[in-house]
């Protein structure tokens, strides 16, 4: 019964991708990116390899790390209404959150967002890439235990998604596509499937964390938030995107829709198929999940691991897509070395995409070098805790720009100050939630920022 209900689920969305697929090519002819393959943007990024181990992590909070889950989308959801107003405010602006910021709060702060936003993706692309690698090992298992093939695999993995980014971006934007469509499959049946399997005794104690259940919350949202980051990836190759002051802010809402379901759907069903002690020492909760609906000898640990090893695989190609278009956005307001600005034949600047993915080659094998693995794992924790600030710098930029507009009624600026002050406030409680030492570490990589500005500023006198 359950295998035939998966066979379903798999035409299912098979009709569905062969359908959008199809408009998505009707945008062919302009060469630009539509709603669906902007959702995938959004998607694809946020729905990375992290959100396999999530359930694993939150265990030792027990059940009340749902809450988490809950204040997390909210969050979310509340960054998505900013990002979807700014695309709105500057339609077409390249460069995201660096675009934004830098109309709305100057040249400085602009940067600021960028050089934090660009530090976050190098960090978030060497931890992907490592994780496609640990997906792999269930196929490949030498890739666990010989550490020169899999930092060697790790950075054929990154070259070659590089290559693609090159290639232009419809071609990066029609793989983000297929793979977002691809890894949403198993953990949306597991999150369905595993619905006829949960036991609502393994949903108590409510806190298991030996804390109240504010810090709890506190820490699990912080801990979820992770998942969330990418929620803004549309909004980057804006000038790429059709008619994009309303594609943009569509495809930001919808994605975190999108995003929030999946997390929450799949974690409520782990969580009550598995208990709770077994849960936080797995490694593989989606597996162990795949398990207990399917059987074991049916090859369900595997279909998992391609679902992980598709979700890494997606959310680094988006990335590396991210990680060109950002320095682009700055170095064409000269305040970046102009070779990031320069495009090849297709119409993408891929010595940016290039240089880029060199800092990521350099994160991604430290974590096969003796020594430096804590160093790399540090600089993963700092992601988080970087990508924070250009989420609060925007907030600010989007109440000055929509308070300039003399032509809004009072009611909408009322409701503008009302969600800038509600993300504002979400922002800073993240922040509180990643403790005191990561919150140190990431004010001193921005503060390496300034002289990089200085040195911008005075070549461009």
């Amino acid at each position: 019964m359950i295998l035939k209900g998966a066979r379903a689920f798999f035409i299912f969305f098979s009709c569905t991708f062969s359908y959008f697929s199809y408009l998505e090519y009707m945008q062919d002819t302009k060469k630009q990116l539509g709603l669906w393959t902007s959702t995938s943007l959004v998607v694809g990024n946020m729905i990375g390899a992290g959100v396999f181990m999530m359930p694993a992590a939150l265990a030792k909070f027990g059940s009340i790390s749902l809450v988490g889950w809950l204040c997390a989308s909210i969050g979310a959801f509340l960054l998505s209404k900013v990002f979807a107003n700014l695309s709105k405010l500057l339609p077409a602006a390249d460069g995201g959150p660096y675009a934004y910021s830098q109309k709305g709060l100057g040249d400085f702060a602009g940067f600021l967002v960028a050089w934090c936003y660009l530090v976050s993706v190098w960090c978030t692309n060497a931890a992907i890439a490592v994780s496609f690698i640990s997906a792999l090992s269930t196929f490949f298992p030498v890739l666990a235990t010989n550490d020169l093939l899999a930092a060697f695999a790790g950075l054929a993995t990154i070259w070659i998604l590089t290559w693609v980014n090159t290639l232009g971006i419809l071609t990066s934007g029609k793989l983000q596509l297929i793979t977002t469509i691809l890894k949403i499959v198993p953990i949306v049946f597991i999150g369905i499937g595993g619905l006829f399997f949960i036991h609502w005794t393994h949903f108590l104690p409510f806190n298991t964390s030996g804390t109240s259940s504010i810090a709890a919350i506190t820490a699990t949202t912080a801990i979820t938030f992770f998942a969330f980051l990418g929620i803004e990836c549309a909004t980057i190759p804006s000038g790429s995107v059709a008619n994009s002051a309303s594609t943009v802010a569509r495809a930001t809402t919808l994605g975190t829709l999108i995003a929030t379901v999946v997390y929450i759907l799949s974690t409520v069903s782990i969580m009550g198929m598995i208990p709770a002690n077994q849960l936080a020492k797995s490694v593989t909760p989606f597996a162990d999940a795949a398990i207990l609906i399917f059987g074991k000898g049916n090859g369900a640990e595997y279909l998992v691991s391609a679902g992980v090893a598709i979700a890494a695989f997606g959310a680094l190609n988006g990335y590396i897509l991210i990680q060109g278009q950002m320095p682009a956005a700055i170095a064409k307001d000269k305040l970046f070395p102009a070779i990031f600005a320069k495009k090849n034949s297709n119409g993408v600047p891929a010595i940016g995409i290039v240089i880029s993915s060199v800092f990521v080659s350099i994160f991604m094998v430290m974590n096969y070098t003796k020594g430096l693995a804590a160093q790399f794992q540090f600089l993963i924790l700092l992601t988080t805790s970087t990508i924070i600030i250009p989420y609060v710098f925007c907030t600010a930029s989007f109440i000055i720009l929509r308070l300039r507009k003399t032509f809004a009624s009072s009611w909408s600026k009322i409701v503008a100050i009302l969600l800038a002050s509600f993300t504002f406030i979400f922002c800073i409680w993240i922040l509180l939630g990643l403790g005191q030492e990561t919150v140190f570490w990431g004010f001193f990589l921005t503060l390496l920022a300034v002289p990089i500005y200085v040195f911008a500023v005075t070549k461009k006198e």
